[in-house]
């Protein structure tokens, strides 16, 4: 016969109550409790702007050195080291339109004064190489309307056009080779351990460098200016974009040596379409770059381009249309960018935020 089974006793079986601490929930990012509130902070977990706060944005990122360039223009107090001559007096080798600086034109002042001739008047100014807001808008209408007043002097349109060619034909050529290589080196191991330390070694030579040999071998014209564009981007394109093609997911490479590719069909058919979106973004970047370049390869054999036309207005201290011209390029070249994004949003839909 079996022993009854024991019975739980109330007091004896009792399990004494824990007391458990509940810890506190981890804050939120982004946010700092301070005295019983939350405080949100400016630095954490980024937020999505609002399209009229990035519109605002991109406005007043424009707007606070615009602003800065007219403040020192526009008023004497903050920086007018010099005196523009209004009216000479009877001092000899003053101009109107002379620029001196302000010591000089106060001892002159103070001189005729007591010689009892008449008074030279000026009013304050900048150096002639900060022209005012006004005046590089009046300098670049012009520029691009009118011809040049000196004869010898070349229109801003011509010389744009012809950097344009420069730029094109530099970057065309550094792509044909530099992209098609980048990938490769991403791909395949051995490739990249074969070139990748040369083209890491050789792109810290800088191109200009190389600016007395091109023009020995290709002549003064434009082709040293086109290879100085391809030296200065063809290592740097091959390196980044190569980086860009090593961040393919391994799990797709796998699937499609499950599914049957190999060599040449994988690189076109997954490796190319997977890293696409990402390569036509950092080709966009490396434009700028070949934009960079252009400055010191029109300077080598004979000046030309829109160098020349800054080179030249430089030297005949129109900085007016020195700014212009800088201005120029600088249009240029965000208008090619925002034209590439545009087209890289119609070309990957998929991919809106690489492309």
């Amino acid at each position: 016969m079996r022993a009854p089974l024991p019975q739980p006793h109330p007091e004896r079986d009792a399990v004494p109550a824990v007391a458990v601490a509940v810890a506190p929930l981890p804050p939120v990012a982004g946010a700092a409790p301070v005295a019983g509130r939350v405080r949100l902070s400016w630095v954490g977990a980024p937020r999505p702007l609002t399209r009229r706060r990035r519109v605002a944005l991109t406005l007043l990122s424009f707007l606070l050195p615009l602003g800065l360039w007219a403040a020192v223009s526009y008023l004497p107090f903050l920086w007018h080291p010099l005196v523009e001559v209004t009216n000479p007096g009877d001092v000899a080798w003053m101009e109107p339109g002379m620029r001196v600086p302000r010591a000089a034109f106060s001892d002159e002042v103070a001189a005729a004064q007591g010689a009892g001739m008449a008074v030279p008047e000026g009013r304050p100014a900048n150096p002639v190489y900060l022209p005012a807001p006004h005046e590089v808008a009046v300098a670049f209408w012009t520029s691009l309307t009118a011809p040049p007043p000196q004869r010898d002097t070349i229109w801003l349109p011509a010389s744009l056009w012809h950097s344009i060619q420069i730029i094109f034909w530099g970057f065309t050529l550094s792509s044909l080779v530099g992209v098609p290589l980048g990938i490769l080196c991403g791909a395949q191991p051995t490739i990249a351990r074969l070139t990748e330390p040369v083209i890491e070694f050789v792109r810290y030579l800088p191109a200009p460098a190389f600016g007395a040999l091109m023009v020995a071998i290709l002549g003064i014209y434009d082709g040293p200016k086109i290879a100085i564009i391809v030296i200065g981007t063809f290592f740097q394109q091959v390196l980044v974009i190569a980086n860009t093609t090593r961040r393919v997911d391994p799990l797709l490479i796998e699937a499609a040596l499950t599914m049957g590719s190999r060599n040449l069909r994988l690189i076109r058919r997954v490796i190319v379409p997977a890293v696409l979106p990402q390569i036509y973004r950092d080709q966009r970047i490396l434009l700028g770059w070949a934009w960079t370049y252009l400055i010191v390869a029109e300077l080598i054999g004979t000046s030309s381009g829109i160098t020349f036309f800054i080179t030249q207005q430089a030297r005949y201290q129109h900085f007016d249309n020195v700014y212009a011209a800088i201005l120029v390029i600088g249009l240029v070249g965000i208008a090619t960018d925002i034209v590439l994004a545009l087209l890289g949003r119609r070309l990957f839909p998929y991919a809106r935020a690489e492309a």
